[in-house]
């Protein structure tokens, strides 16, 4: 076997594909629930500590704003230290501020572990997907990535699903809200323990015995480093790699589009409530109908962007977004059933795409600073959405529509920013988009027979 069968790139799905891909969707299922069961605890939260509109939203931007420095730090740390560390260690620190959460007693003291909270899921954005990246063949890589990040919507479904039962246990049930992500994190925890490291960052350390012993484990005593594609030689790891060509162009591209489109969907997952009462429609049953049609767009998109690509995927969600959202946006007084159908087809189209935020980063970066891209990426787009979400309970008290014209508005900017800059990904190595090349190779025929049972 020669390294010109691309071991990683052209293997075959295997079990070990699947288990790491479960595992690494731990991170994002938090980050869903997380975000969106705040919105279902300020119910007996706002009483509880007796908040003000602007406690309401520093509470609920806290974790958006934790989630930027935990991106931007982390990835970066990864990308020095290794990934199979920071797979564990982001774990226990979401479980240990989900649980102190539990026991605040003052405003400012839940913006702080809220922050704490959103610093540990932002660096499992980077953390995680690298690692499930760099061991993906190139021919489900779009699907198995996005898969990761559709769960972030099933997340969010289970938080209104668990806010609504812990609702029933009174004026303290938000301090039981909170702790619950604690749960999940301990499970994913111990799920992850064992999980090898990544073959092609050992490399990219100099470490070629650590990479063969990991190609070993994961594909068999039959292959060793010499099988992996090489990639080109690049500065040493750090944030100024991302900064100059040929990478600026793509790391400007990753944050405006991310941005455009986490502004609508946190905005509107953090106050789905009080958008909806603004609507006319009350009660819990339109969340959770809204956070299942964000994970039902899953399902089409995990197909479509393997079947036209990422960019044409990125570009349609786009387009309906700002259509669905203008409608209502720029028509207020519309019947109820309007202005919620739009938000339906915004939870579709936007689930439907989302994912493509941890798919596109992770393809367009070479080995040695693509968890510091992720987390750029992360703490780029953070920033918009802790501004909108701080944001949002000022517009819904002007007026309904104007937080769906925003998300409209913001939508037409991602779309412009995929037509300029976009780049088609799909069916490339990563060996081939680590080049910096702006056109993609074909795609070499697989080789490679082996069954692997890890």
């Amino acid at each position: 076997m020669t390294a010109r069968s691309n071991l990683i790139d052209d293997a075959p799905l295997t079990r070990f594909h699947k288990k790491l891909t479960a595992y690494s969707s731990g991170g994002p299922f938090i980050d869903g629930y997380a975000i969106a069961v705040i919105g279902v605890a300020f119910t007996t939260l706002t009483p509880a500590l007796d908040m003000t509109t602007g406690d309401k939203g520093l509470v609920a931007a806290a974790s958006l704003v934790g989630i930027f420095v935990g991106g931007a730090v982390f990835g970066y740390v990864t990308d020095k230290i290794g990934r199979h560390i920071m797979y564990i260690a982001d774990l226990a620190a979401l479980a240990l501020f989900s649980v102190l959460s539990a026991f605040t007693t003052e405003v400012w003291q839940l913006v702080l572990l809220r922050f704490l909270l959103g610093a540990a899921i932002g660096a499992d954005y980077p953390i995680a997907t690298s690692l499930l990246a760099e061991y993906l063949p190139r021919r489900f890589r779009g699907r198995m990535l996005g898969a990761t990040f559709v769960v972030w919507a099933i997340g969010a479904a289970a938080a209104y699903v668990v806010g609504v039962g812990l609702g029933e246990l009174g004026a303290n049930a938000w301090r039981f809200m909170l702790a619950s992500p604690a749960v999940f994190a301990m499970v994913t925890l111990f799920l992850r323990l064992g999980t090898p490291e990544s073959p092609r960052w050992l490399l990219s350390k100099g470490r070629p015995d650590d990479a063969d012993r990991a190609i070993k484990k994961v594909f068999g005593p039959q292959y060793g480093v010499g099988d992996l594609t090489a990639e080109p030689a690049l500065a040493r790891t750090g944030y100024t790699t991302l900064f100059r060509p040929p990478y600026v162009k793509r790391t400007l591209f990753v944050g405006i589009f991310w941005t455009a489109q986490v502004i609508p969907l946190f905005a509107l997952y953090s106050f789905a409530p009080d958008l909806l009462a603004g609507m006319g429609i009350t009660g819990n049953t339109a969340e959770v109908f809204l956070a299942v049609l964000f994970v039902i767009g899953g399902v089409p998109g995990l197909w479509l962007v393997e079947r036209i690509g990422r960019r044409a995927l990125l570009l349609w969600s786009f387009g309906i977004i700002a259509v669905a959202l203008g409608i209502p946006g720029l028509v207020p007084g519309l019947p109820t059933w309007v202005s919620f159908t739009s938000v339906c087809v915004f939870a579709l189209a936007s689930g439907g795409s989302s994912f493509l935020e941890v798919v596109y980063p992770n393809e367009l970066f070479p080995t040695a600073v693509r968890a510091t891209a992720v987390g750029v990426g992360t703490a780029f787009s953070r920033i918009g959405s802790a501004a909108a979400t701080f944001l949002m309970p000022f517009a819904l008290a002007k007026s309904q529509s104007l937080p769906l014209l925003i998300g409209a508005v913001v939508s037409v900017v991602g779309l412009l920013v995929t037509l300029a800059w976009g780049l088609e990904t799909r069916g490339r190595a990563l060996s081939d988009t680590a080049a910096g090349a702006d056109h993609p190779a074909e795609p070499a025929a697989s080789s490679l027979t082996t069954t692997v049972t890890n």
